[in-house]
């Protein structure tokens, strides 16, 4: 007997598939018009797929540090990348920088514990950041604007976006399937 989880999916069209294509909520039928709304669309799309990577988990699950010795897990990834979003606008604002969410160096993944109210604030966290961030970025609709102190471009920002979540998305498909054998794109 093992102890690793079998591999399963729950797409029956492509079995190499996170959901099916009528039941995936990245599938929209509009195609963005723009370099701004495909950048928007990209970012909000990997978004949403860091939230599916972790749906239907427990605390235990998500807390999971399933690749050690590393301390990431999927709470851990949820957590970093609400800190991540914080950090993105102090990027943009010129002010004294916003405060770390979780405190120490590397307080995403160590604070990432199973307890369901630890669950319940990251994920709060995250939304929260995501708004905030995507309030302030709103403001901005020419890509080449430069801001903050060191004057980056507002399209850096959102490509910088899109690769920090990619990645970590990446990460997330490994620890997903360590956790409970779930893969897919």
């Amino acid at each position: 007997m093992s102890d690793q989880p079998s591999r399963w999916t729950q797409a029956t069209v492509y079995p190499d598939m996170w959901a099916d294509p009528d039941n995936d909520p990245r599938n929209n039928e509009e195609t963005p018009e723009g370099e701004l709304a495909t950048l928007q669309d990209f970012l909000a799309n990997y978004r949403i797929t860091l939230r599916m990577k972790c749906d239907g988990l427990d605390p235990e699950q998500l807390a999971r540090r399933s690749v050690p010795p590393s301390t990431m897990s999927l709470l851990g990834l949820i957590r970093h990348l609400a800190e991540v979003e914080r950090d993105w606008r102090n990027w943009i604002l010129d002010g004294e920088p916003l405060s770390s969410l979780y405190g120490e160096p590397d307080g995403d993944f160590n604070g990432a514990v199973a307890d369901q109210a630890v669950v319940d604030a990251s994920y709060a966290d995250l939304a929260r950041e995501q708004a905030e961030t995507d309030a302030l970025l709103a403001q901005y609709t020419d890509l080449s604007v430069r801001v903050g102190k060191d004057n980056v471009s507002i399209r850096e920002l959102l490509v910088h976006g899109i690769e920090e979540y990619a990645r970590h998305c990446g990460h997330a498909d490994l620890l997903r399937e360590c956790v409970d054998g779930r893969v897919g794109q």
